[in-house]
């Protein structure tokens, strides 16, 4: 079976290096819809390095490796890597004249981040996620969140969110055509969230919130530069390279798709982007109802949840550790959608003063004098959890990497 990638940036090179090293699929096949470089030869030399996770070759084989990239073709735009045959299509960047019913392409993973609402139709004049449909594939995976234009309308039915290990059930091969992989942030709130959601139910947690320290991506400014014209935020065209830069996340309107019980619960979720090229970090806030003072949840009932969920159901992609990280810690670690920084994690209990008259719709002054009490107290726990992630290779592209084989084996 063949796979096809539109976009050779941060996560379709890092998806290629993926492929390559599982040789799952037979031939890969890629779109950059444009010419790259002078030859086939300098598109080779961008494969092969990367400034953030060295070169492939060592990737794949350590001080040992040698160069893995051979039999460039550039009139044909082939090359094998790794023994990997891989094709470059070169002429067309709208997903709907994509040739992958010529390529025998049956799965696509659009990693341009450019295409994301799945209402699109196939012809709309900017190009649309459905495009890939059209145009010969069976299935396309977003490497990214929807993102709806008509959010009155909804999502089409043939369209669902997944986070590989939280809710790949929800998947189904004969109504799924359009699969959204939702993003690094979410993958890794979603294990961090589960396992707490697993032990105490939505019902005792209150309200979360969390901050992802996250850091720079392509779509940020290398030096200042002016702002578009209309543009909200003029953060955004600040120097990354010597700032900490406020900005947006998704990741709760997207955790409710993958964890509709979150949807019960009060929560928010900001970004600050920093200027390191990979490695992330999530600091969760969790406010849960104790059942007292005398037998509250601790800082170590909190790490034993994570060190079982780690040990358990969620094995290999939720590591629980004690050690003392930083961010280039987790750098490429394999197969982890979260590390929780277990030496981190901090507890405080204290009891919420509830005044029933403001708190109860409906209740009147008099019936408030009748009861034994017109206030309560309830014992809440405040956890904050620490949670690293490689957003670009070993947490999101593995992620994406397993959900993208898990789809293709329902396809034979």
């Amino acid at each position: 079976m063949k796979l096809g990638i539109n976009g050779l940036g941060r996560i379709g090179k890092l998806t290629l290096w993926h492929h390559v090293a599982r040789k799952y699929f037979s031939e890969i096949v890629i779109n950059t819809g444009r010419e790259i470089g002078r030859s086939l030869e300098d598109l080779a030399s961008y494969l092969e390095k990367d400034s953030t996770y060295g070169r492939l070759s060592n990737y794949l084989y350590g001080y040992k490796g040698g160069r893995v990239i051979e039999n460039l073709n550039d009139k044909e735009g082939t090359m094998t890597i790794d023994g990997v045959p891989v094709k470059i299509l070169r002429e067309s960047r709208n997903p709907k004249d994509i040739k992958w019913k010529e390529e025998g392409v049956r799965l696509v993973v659009d990693t341009t981040g450019v295409f994301r609402n799945p209402q699109a139709e196939p012809d709309d004049p900017k190009g649309a996620l459905r495009g890939h449909l059209a145009a010969g594939a069976e299935k396309v995976i977003l490497s990214a969140p929807f993102k709806l234009k008509d959010k009155e309308k909804g999502f089409p039915e043939d369209s669902v969110t997944v986070v590989y290990g939280i809710n790949e059930e929800t998947y189904r091969p004969e109504k799924h055509r359009v699969i959204s992989a939702a993003s690094c942030t979410t993958t890794c709130l979603a294990y961090m969230v589960k396992p707490l959601l697993d032990h105490f139910g939505p019902d005792r947690i209150l309200s979360a919130s969390m901050v992802t320290v996250h850091a720079v991506t392509n779509s940020q400014s290398v030096l200042d530069k002016p702002p578009k014209s209309g543009a909200k935020d003029l953060r955004k065209t600040r120097s990354i390279f010597n700032n900490i830069i406020l900005t947006t996340t998704g990741a709760a309107d997207a955790l409710g798709l993958v964890i509709p019980e979150m949807k019960r619960v009060g929560f928010m979720a900001e970004s600050v982007r920093i200027p390191t090229t990979t490695g992330s970090l999530i600091v969760l806030v969790v406010n849960i109802q104790d059942e007292s003072l005398e037998n509250r949840i601790t800082r170590e009932t909190i790490n034993e949840i994570y060190r079982q969920a780690a040990e358990g159901p969620y094995k290999p992609y939720l590591v629980f550790t004690l050690e003392q990280n930083v961010s280039t810690d987790i750098i490429g670690y394999p197969r982890a959608a979260a590390i929780i920084e277990g030496a981190e994690t901090h507890t405080r209990t204290a009891l919420a003063r509830v005044d029933l008259s403001k708190a109860c719709k409906g209740i009147t002054p008099e019936e408030v004098k009748g009861l034994s009490c017109a206030q309560v107290e309830v014992p809440i726990t405040q956890a904050v959890v620490y949670g690293w992630y490689d957003n670009e290779f070993g947490s999101y592209v593995t992620m994406l990497g397993d959900l993208t084989v898990h789809i293709a084996e329902k396809m034979f």
